[in-house]
């Protein structure tokens, strides 16, 4: 595995390539970042990872500063997966000046639900995924379905630009007890790990629910974030939407049994965890 740090390297190593596959980390990896590297191959060859802590996506008093950076480590996991480049840029390299350029993504879908709650980190998101795309020039890049939102943002800004790139979705990876692998939950203390499941478990509750022919959503979103709190779990929302735009369903789309998704954040203790369930 080749291991780049220059955008002008990179491009010298990729020439030619037509149909490469391209995994954007933020490096910490764990299996389901793993198995987005599997995927990608299916789908095109070379695979091509990046990592990059990406400081435009956290706000203020976020954790750039703490996330996990695990290099070292990291190099071992994407050699055994046969990973042809990693791409690992310093700031310097991605951005050699102030990155004044941002992609904006439409208000109704980048500024609700984790768009909400985290001001500006779809920008961050978009902008740093439109570059990378720029430097790797990917045919086929790999989003995890664990950032549901994310996903479909960047899916529509593909659509939109017209970039030569097809987004694939992953399904989410989960370990043995439900819970959604993330690089962030290697914060969580041994007790918040037993706990962490409940979240998982509250989505399949609320599916459930919906799937029985309840279709009091407000009820059902008030009483598991109730549910979570009683736990002493700090909701951010507990969200049923529409599959195809993320917005609340109206009583036609319930009616038409329109495509549905159920979406929750929540932090238990200093971890913020976010999932989601298509019902």
């Amino acid at each position: 595995m080749k291991i780049i740090s220059s955008i002008d390297e990179l491009r010298d190593q990729l020439r030619g390539q037509l149909r490469t596959a391209f995994v954007p980390t933020m490096g910490n990896l764990h299996e389901g970042h793993l198995s987005l590297m599997r995927l990608a191959r299916k789908h095109g060859d070379p695979v091509v990872a990046s990592i990059f802590v990406n400081r435009l996506q956290f706000g203020p008093n976020e954790d750039f500063d703490k996330y996990p950076r695990t290099f070292a480590a990291d190099i071992e996991k994407l050699e055994k997966e046969g990973v042809y480049v990693l791409f690992a840029p310093t700031e310097k390299d991605l951005y050699p000046e102030p990155q004044e350029f941002r992609v904006q993504p439409p208000t109704d879908l980048g500024n609700t639900l984790e768009g909400e709650f985290r001001p500006g980190f779809f920008i961050g998101v978009t902008t740093v995924v439109l570059k990378l795309f720029s430097c790797v020039q990917p045919r086929v890049a790999v989003f995890g379905k664990k950032d549901y939102q994310q996903l479909m943002i960047i899916r529509n800004m593909a659509r939109q630009f017209a970039l030569p790139t097809d987004i694939i979705a992953a399904e989410t990876y989960r370990a043995d007890d439900g819970l959604a692998l993330s690089s962030r939950n290697s914060y969580l203390s041994d007790a918040e790990r037993t706990e962490a499941p409940l979240l998982y478990r509250e989505l399949q509750s609320v599916a459930q629910a919906v799937k029985g022919g309840n279709l009091d959503i407000s009820l059902l979103e008030k009483t598991s974030m109730d549910r979570l709190a009683a736990r002493g779990w700090k909701p951010d929302y507990v969200s049923i939407r529409k599959r195809i735009d993320l917005q609340p369903p109206t009583a036609g789309d319930l009616a038409q049994k329109e495509p549905l998704v159920v979406l929750a954040a929540a932090k238990l203790g200093i971890t913020r965890l976010i999932d989601n369930l298509e019902i």
